[in-house]
């Protein structure tokens, strides 16, 4: 890949920092479970040659039935029709992305599955874009307080208007057309964030630090609860929902297969086992 900038190497240090970061404290979950899961990575480049690639971390625990961490740098240029949807690709469809991207699916019904994501694209503009959501098949309305109340927090300390905003897009985002439902309980969702570099980086990266403050906090909470044979039904049920959303509406899913993703990386998301009625 031709050689990065100062942002984009700043952005691809800070998603791979923060990667790092939340796999040794998923592990330490692990242990905490009596478990010696590890999270196992996958170097994978993207074709043509030089056009970047990434890590594709995976582990399948005692807590974590399934949780990938992946972080991609890529480079290239896009196919002319899909330039068209990207923002400031229809002049110019050359582009440069770089993100980290995480969907976890928990052994215990109780225990919410999540998403995260954060990305840096420059194409002839530069931006951010990410967010996360709780994604419960039993919700609980302190878990759902709780992890809104912290991304509002995040949100407040950089523009009070963030959070409304933010939080409306993510209900609006995650929202399953053909079933009239929400994949969960919604978070923030954003894109498009342009501006000032520092400003808006700083942003996402207490993003990130607000999932790691939070989401881990929900998971040692719930991950011991006992849980019945209808519990796990309801939780294959849901992930059936969150298998449809991912592989019809998704913008990392089809961002990622139109843009010579890792197959397997961009499928990661898709939960271990799940049921349709």
């Amino acid at each position: 890949m031709i050689g990065l900038d100062h942002e984009q190497q700043a952005a691809r240090a800070a998603f791979e920092g923060l990667r790092d970061r939340i796999c040794a404290t998923f592990e330490a979950i692990e242990r905490e479970a009596g478990s010696d899961a590890a999270f196992d990575y996958a170097a994978w480049e993207r074709e043509p040659a030089g056009g970047g690639g990434g890590v594709r971390g995976l582990m399948k625990g005692r807590v974590f039935e399934k949780v990938g961490v992946n972080v991609s740098t890529v480079g290239g240029a896009f196919a002319p029709e899909f330039a068209k949807s990207i923002h400031g690709a229809a002049e110019d469809p050359n582009f440069f992305a770089t993100g980290i991207s995480l969907v976890a699916h928990m052994a215990n019904p109780h225990v919410p599955a999540v998403h995260m994501n954060c990305r840096f694209l420059c194409t002839t503009k530069r931006w951010f874009g990410g967010g996360a959501d709780l994604n419960p098949p039993l919700p609980r309305a302190d878990d759902s307080e709780a992890f809104h109340a912290r991304f509002k927090a995040a949100c407040d300390a950089h523009d009070p208007a963030y959070y409304p905003r933010y939080r409306a897009w993510a209900d609006d985002y995650f929202w399953i057309p053909h079933r009239q439902v929400h994949r969960g309980v919604g978070g923030i969702f954003f894109d498009h964030l342009e501006g000032d570099f520092m400003t808006n980086f700083a942003f996402v990266q207490d993003v990130g630090a607000a999932f790691l403050d939070i989401f881990p906090a929900i998971v040692r909470a719930r991950m011991d609860m006992p849980w019945t044979d209808a519990d796990r039904a309801a939780m294959l049920a849901f992930r059936g929902r969150y298998a449809e959303f991912n592989l019809v509406y998704d913008r990392g899913t089809l961002f990622g297969l139109k843009t010579g993703g890792n197959i397997d990386a961009i499928l990661m998301s898709l939960p271990p086992l799940a049921t349709w009625e």
